[in-house]
């Protein structure tokens, strides 16, 4: 208590020094808290839309299949097992067809991949109701804005699409566009036209059969005949990875501020201890031991970081939640992965409480540093005001 006592007295002595050090930290504590808190609300929101608008609760893929290989979807497709097509019918699996094509809009050529879904699926947020076949027309298709941007499309226009059917077989239809949605997960959207999944079966030939099934339970965890199960862990690995690159590159630009604001109260504390010599030679003169005046001195820096902590709390608490209800808007996202146009930060109380245990931590360890040659200091040439 003694400690504290006299290091929150001489910091209020210091006057402007200590709080223009309290202030350059106080910067370090907001922004790490603030870039922390932005990218873990992109990390909430990127995986919720992936879990809902692709991802479902987990997915079986054929065998064949590799979503890195378009090379590979031309045979990554085989009739669904009797154990899955019940999962299918209880509405606990949807199965989707892939299949490679090339769209030919206002007669330019585009590489697309057509994908077949049931209508009556309720497990993704695909509008795939759109595509229920009406007396106008049962060659419907969906698709997302940026395919629909791209290929300069809007809704009933019409497209002619060229596929293979399983035997390796050209054909061609055109098609309708029954609709146009808006997602944020540019993997169901870029480059892709969704059909019904029975009309797709019957232009490639192949009834009854799909290339993944969708889950909707969380019962399904282990693989299903030939369908090899992957986890959420796995399909969003993608996402996480993205994110962590961001949050590592963030890292070093927080370390830079923190850097800055740490060698202030370094340089801080060595002129303090080279001004204060007799200050200290009084102390250890009238019986404390080296060590109590080490801890003033280390304490005494240590508290800007909780000077720190309270001025950034004034302005940041304010701040931090007027970003989480209004957001942080980047206008329309196009950069082609899986992010809101608007983000609204998440900070948690681990992450506020990391924060300050960490630059407190560093602080006071900094503070450390200088102070600790107080203990080869003689109280006399203290006392004398003389370095030792």
């Amino acid at each position: 208590m003694i400690a504290l006592k006299l290091a929150f007295k001489n910091l209020m002595g210091a006057g402007l020094r200590t709080w223009l050090n309290v202030t350059v930290l106080s910067f370090a504590y907001v922004l790490i808290i603030f870039w922390n808190g932005m990218l873990n609300g992109w990390d909430k929101q990127g995986s919720r839309d992936t879990i809902e608008w692709e991802a479902g609760k987990g997915q079986l893929w054929h065998p064949a299949y590799d979503q890195y290989d378009v090379f590979s979807i031309q045979d990554a497709h085989a009739a669904v097992t009797a154990d899955a097509e019940k999962l299918v019918k209880e509405g606990k699996l949807t199965p989707i067809l892939f299949t490679p094509a090339t769209a030919y809009p206002q007669g330019r050529q585009q590489g697309i991949l057509l994908k077949g879904i049931d209508p009556e699926q309720k497990i993704i947020k695909i509008p795939s109701r759109l595509l229920k076949k009406n007396s106008n027309s049962d060659n419907l298709a969906i698709i997302g804005k940026r395919t629909a941007k791209a290929m300069q499309l809007k809704e009933n226009d019409h497209m002619l699409v060229r596929w293979r059917d399983k035997n390796g077989t050209f054909d061609a239809m055109e098609i309708t566009i029954a609709g146009i949605f808006k997602t944020n997960v540019p993997s169901v959207d870029a480059g892709q036209v969704w059909l019904n999944l029975d009309t797709l079966r019957r232009m490639t030939g192949t009834p009854a059969e799909a290339t993944i099934l969708v889950s909707g339970s969380d019962d399904i965890k282990s693989d299903i005949g030939i369908w090899q199960y992957k986890d959420l862990d796995f399909l969003l690995a993608d996402l996480n990875k993205i994110i962590e690159s961001k949050r590592a590159s963030a890292m070093i630009i927080q370390g830079m501020l923190l850097v800055i604001a740490l060698l202030a109260i370094f340089d801080t504390q060595v002129l303090s201890i080279f001004r204060r010599q007799k200050e200290i030679g009084t102390y250890i003169a009238l019986g404390m031991t080296r060590t109590q005046v080490v801890g003033i001195f280390t304490v005494e820096g240590g508290a800007h970081s909780i000077l720190a902590a309270l001025l950034g709390a004034v302005y940041g608490i304010p701040l931090f939640i007027w970003l989480s209800t209004k957001g942080i808007s980047f206008g329309v996202n196009d950069m082609g992965i899986t992010m809101a146009e608007t983000i609204y930060p998440f900070y948690s109380i681990g992450l506020i409480i990391t924060t300050t245990v960490f630059v407190i931590a560093s602080a006071t360890i900094v503070s450390y540093i200088p102070a600790k040659k107080i203990s080869k200091m003689k109280p006399t040439d203290a006392l004398k005001g003389k370095v030792s």
